[in-house]
C-alpha cells in the first residue's frame, strides 16, 4: 500500500515577543497556503529508501519513533528549501504521517514533532499541517529559554490560541527570488538566540497590540486592507529585532521587493516570510492578475529572477490518500 500525503506551504508573519523581559517568548502568527505544496508517497519496506537526504533523515527518525521495520519515501512535489515557506516542518510531518499510515498507525504529529526537532520556536507550521487557516500560537514560557539549543523532544509544541479560516476571496502574492536561501539549522539557532538576548520589550508591546486590535479582528471580519497593513507592520517591527542578524529590517534584496509591492494599488500589505527570501503580498481575487504582474515587475526592478504566483489560503490540514 502506498500512502500519499499532501500539505501546503505557509507564510510566517513574525513573532509577538522576542524579549526575555516578558513571560512568554515567541508566539508566532501565520497562515497556510494552497500552493506551493509538498507531496510525499510512503510505503512499507525493510530498511530506509529515500533519494531526498532530508526525507531520509526524517524517515529514519520516524521509523525509530514508530518502531516499524522501515519505509520507502518518494517526494513527488516539493517546497522551496529554506525559503521561508516552512519546507522543513512540512516535510518532517509528512514523512512521519505517511509512514505511520502505511503501517496503520496514528502519526500523533503534535506529540512527536519535537522529537523530529520541530516546533521549538514557532507552532504555525505544525498547526497549518494539522488544520490550515490563519494561526496564532501562545509561544513558550520564557523560563524555558536556554543559551544552547535544547535536546530534541525536550519541548512541547506551542498551543494554538486562535485559529480562523482565511476568507475565500483573499489571495496572497508569493515571490521567491533567486537568491541565497534563508537561515536554517545551527546558523538560525545561533542568530535567534543572539536576537532574543538583546531584543527590546517595547517592540513586543507594539506587536501584541497590532495582533489583538487589528490582525485578529480583520481575519474574523473579512477586512483585507486592515489585515494586510497589520501583518506588514508586524513584519517591520520584527525586522527591527533582526536588523543586525540579517543586514536590515529585511534581508537583501527583500527590502527592494517589499518597497515596490507596497506602492502598488493591487497590494494591501507586503513583507518577508520568516527569514526569507520569500516575499508575500496581500491581495484579493479581483486583483490577482495585477498582483502577479506587480510581483514580476518588482523582481525586474530589483535585478533578480524568481518565481511568482498568486494563491489562496488553505483552510484544511494535511490530505492523506
Amino acid at each position: 500500500m502506498t500512502v500519499r500525503v499532501s500539505a501546503g506551504g505557509r507564510l510566517h508573519f513574525g513573532f509577538q515577543n522576542l524579549s526575555l523581559a516578558h513571560e512568554r517568548l515567541y508566539g508566532s502568527l501565520g497562515l497556510a497556503l494552497s500552493e506551493p505544496r509538498l507531496v510525499v508517497e510512503c510505503e512499507r519496506a525493510e530498511g530506509i529508501g529515500a533519494e531526498h537526504p532530508d526525507a531520509e533523515r526524517y524517515a529514519r527518525r520516524a521509523v525509530e519513533l514508530l518502531d516499524v521495520p522501515g519505509a520507502r519515501v518518494s517526494i513527488r512535489e516539493t517546497l522551496p528549501r529554506h525559503a521561508g515557506l516552512g519546507s522543513g516542518t512540512q516535510l518532517a510531518l509528512a514523512v512521519l504521517t505517511g509512514i505511520a499510515r502505511a503501517y496503520g498507525r496514528e502519526p500523533r504529529v503534535r506529540e512527536r514533532a519535537p522529537l523530529l526537532g520541530r516546533g521549538g520556536r514557532s507552532g504555525v507550521g505544525i498547526a497549518a499541517f494539522e488544520s490550515g487557516g490563519f494561526v496564532l500560537d501562545a509561544g513558550h514560557p520564557t523560563t524555558r529559554f536556554t543559551a544552547e539549543r535544547p535536546r530534541d523532544g525536550s519541548w512541547e509544541v506551542p498551543p494554538v490560541i486562535a485559529r480562523h479560516p482565511v476568507p475565500d476571496d483573499w489571495r496572497f502574492l508569493v515571490v521567491v527570488p533567486d537568491v541565497e536561501p534563508g537561515k536554517s539549522g545551527r546558523e538560525e539557532d545561533d542568530d535567534m538566540r543572539s536576537v532574543v538576548e538583546r531584543a527590546s520589550p517595547g517592540i513586543a508591546d507594539e506587536v501584541t497590540a497590532i495582533c489583538t486590535r487589528r490582525v485578529l479582528p480583520a481575519v474574523v471580519g473579512d477586512d483585507l486592507a486592515t489585515f494586510g497593513a497589520g501583518v506588514a507592520e508586524v513584519g517591520r517591527l520584527n525586522g527591527a529585532w533582526y536588523a543586525d542578524a540579517q543586514g536590515g529590517v529585511y534581508r537583501p534584496p527583500v527590502g527592494e521587493l517589499v518597497r515596490e509591492l507596497e506602492s502598488d494599488p493591487a497590494i494591501e500589505g507586503a513583507g518577508q516570510s520568516s527569514w526569507g527570501p520569500t516575499v508575500y503580498g496581500v491581495t484579493d481575487r479581483a486583483r490577482a492578475d495585477d498582483a502577479h504582474e506587480a510581483g514580476r515587475r518588482a523582481l525586474s526592478r530589483a535585478g533578480v529572477g524568481g518565481e511568482v504566483r498568486v494563491v489562496a489560503g488553505r483552510n484544511e490540514g494535511v490530505r492523506i490518500d
